[in-house]
């Protein structure tokens, strides 16, 4: 099964398993990690946004529009910002590592 590792805002690294075909979003769910996800993978808030470690970043496939949009309204934004609901766990993402921000913006709430 692939792997990914999660590094917490205070630098704890966790790895975990990471069901293919599960987003980053659902594996950090299924771990208790903290990523809030308040639209439930929806596309319709920030709260499940990451930043992908620069060596991943190219390797996974380019955000979209909505994504994107997304991403303007993140706590923290940086060049290798993703939202985790995004992304899709395959084979070639075996190892991924991301970086769970200090907090979010909560539009919903």
């Amino acid at each position: 099964m692939p792997k990914m590792t999660f590094i917490e805002p205070d630098g704890t690294r966790r790895e975990v398993d990471a069901p293919l075909g599960l987003s980053v979003l659902e594996i950090a769910h299924k771990n208790s990690l903290d990523l809030e996800g308040a639209c439930e993978g929806s596309l319709a808030c920030s709260t499940c946004h990451v930043v992908i470690e620069p060596e991943w970043f190219d390797v996974l496939p380019d955000a979209q529009e909505d994504e994107e949009d997304m991403l303007d309204l993140a706590f923290g934004l940086t060049k290798t910002s993703r939202l985790g609901c995004q992304i899709i766990m395959t084979e070639e993402l075996d190892g991924l590592v991301v970086r769970l921000p200090g907090g979010s913006n909560n539009a919903m709430k």
